[in-house]
């Protein structure tokens, strides 16, 4: 692999939206995001960087970016509404679901309805390889509103924040990070020395996110079968990870079989469409076990909602599956509390044959390190690269006609097997194994493991 190759992947990190499907954190920027020039109002009216003429365009037309709102879903188990006014350079984002407390006081009162507005600013010249690419870059700075339970919300300001929500929107598809949170949670004592449900302290300062410009509510878009690749974490298990692969069917109706031994894993009862343009599925399997045990000792049964969105990129439909976990504890009476607080997303690619050299190209995204990275898939081998040193991080092996079409193998160099998936100009890849370069240490507390890694990633070139 040549050296411009590498270097002319890593100068594109910025140009495609970061497609991310894991718990969220920090992560290893391009460069480093100190906008502290400003805040509030101190900020005035920021127009957007002027593009050279011969530059192609990324996203749309600054005066049209607002025309698009953005559905999507985060690695943490929420979905979300998004809207960006490059002009008057304000957002506005509404959690639609959400298993994030609005305070370490409870667990049972989330973000969900939640609407916060604020302003954004593009990235700080430098930060990012073009002008082009800063100007489809947004910054998120505080925003506020009104609570689910009334009371008033705010995030981050972009002062002292050197590592705050960026959205880099593109053609359809927009992703980076949403406003994040610190989850704790002390507890509650059933009898002295048992509690139930006590959440280590560990901050998030974004949650990864991709939404769609265009999704269908369409449902006879989706029948066929999948490959889905999943990606799952539980704070009540020590925040333990689980990724893993499943064959799943749907049909007309929304039902999900599935040929693998575990079934479908995804989604739960059969999908239904709800107000939001979204469809829930009901009863959806928990696949984090939790430390040292077969089942989570702290989970109390399977409460959480499967979210199925049907993004519509480049002509065909993408499915994205968030996994939103659900606690509700009652001090006064904890016999009663109700826990699945396991949350997280999956990739669904149609399981249509796929040959060697089928997703070639260079992607970027993110991965659950809390890393935006780089990847160049090249025939049989994929090779991960560090965007901000265009160094190769580590290369892995793969291999076409696995035992479902579309399914490819994956092997690291030191013999760590997993899988890859492909679709619509998307790919995601599951490795039981600690993968390019391992957890950002500032994404992690005691208890993060570093394995099994899942990335996934936009193409950006071919």
């Amino acid at each position: 692999m040549s050296h411009a190759m590498t270097r002319g992947l890593a100068m594109a990190i910025a140009i495609a939206p970061f497609l991310i499907a894991c718990g969220g954190g920090k992560a290893d920027n391009p460069g480093p995001v100190t906008p502290t020039q400003c805040s509030g109002a101190s900020c005035g009216t920021q127009g957007a960087p002027t593009p050279n003429a011969a530059t192609a365009a990324l996203c749309p037309d600054t005066a049209d970016i607002v025309k698009s709102t953005y559905l999507g879903g985060a690695g943490s188990g929420e979905i979300v509404r998004l809207n960006i006014d490059a002009t008057a350079m304000t957002y506005t984002l509404k959690w639609l679901e959400s298993p994030i407390p609005l305070t370490s006081a409870s667990v049972s009162v989330t973000r969900a309805g939640t609407q916060i507005t604020g302003a954004v600013i593009h990235p700080p010249t430098g930060m990012l390889p073009t002008v082009e690419q800063t100007r489809c870059a947004f910054i998120l700075g505080a925003g506020t509103g009104t609570a689910s339970d009334g009371t008033t919300y705010t995030t981050p300001d972009f002062v002292n924040n050197p590592n705050p929500p960026m959205i880099l929107i593109g053609k359809g598809a927009a992703g980076g990070g949403i406003p994040g949170a610190t989850v704790q949670y002390a507890g509650v004592t059933l009898l002295p020395g048992l509690t139930l449900g006590s959440v280590n302290k560990r901050h998030f300062d974004f949650y990864p996110f991709l939404g769609f410009a265009s999704t269908t509510t369409d449902i006879t878009k989706l029948p066929g079968t999948y490959n889905a690749l999943l990606y799952h974490l539980s704070p009540t298990a020590n925040y333990e990870t689980i990724a893993t692969n499943s064959v799943e069917t749907f049909d007309a109706s929304g039902n999900c079989t599935s040929s693998s031994s575990s079934g479908c894993l995804s989604t739960g009862n059969a999908l239904t469409l709800n107000s939001n343009g979204y469809f829930d599925s009901s009863s959806p399997p928990q696949i984090v076990p939790g430390t040292g045990a077969t089942t989570n000792p702290f989970r109390t049964g399977n409460y959480g909602t499967a979210h199925m969105i049907l993004g519509q990129l480049n002509g065909l439909t993408v499915p994205l599956v968030v996994r939103t976990g659900y606690a509700y504890v009652d001090p006064s009476n904890p016999l009663t509390a109700k826990v699945d607080d396991e949350s997280g997303i999956a990739m669904l690619a149609a399981a249509t044959p796929l040959a060697s050299g089928g997703f070639d190209g260079g992607y970027v995204g993110a991965d659950s390190n809390f890393r935006y990275t780089a990847t160049l898939v090249e025939g049989v081998a994929a090779t991960f690269i560090n965007p901000s040193t265009s160094a190769a991080e580590g290369t892995v092996g793969l291999g076409y006609g696995a035992s479902s079409p579309g399914l490819v193998n994956v092997q690291d160099g030191n013999g760590k097997a997993g899988l890859a998936i492909a679709s619509g100009g998307l790919y995601a890849t599951v490795i039981q194994g600690e993968e390019n370069g391992g957890i950002t240490s500032t994404s992690a507390n005691a208890d993060t493991p570093s394995a099994p890694y899942f990335g996934i990633g936009a193409q950006i070139s071919k």
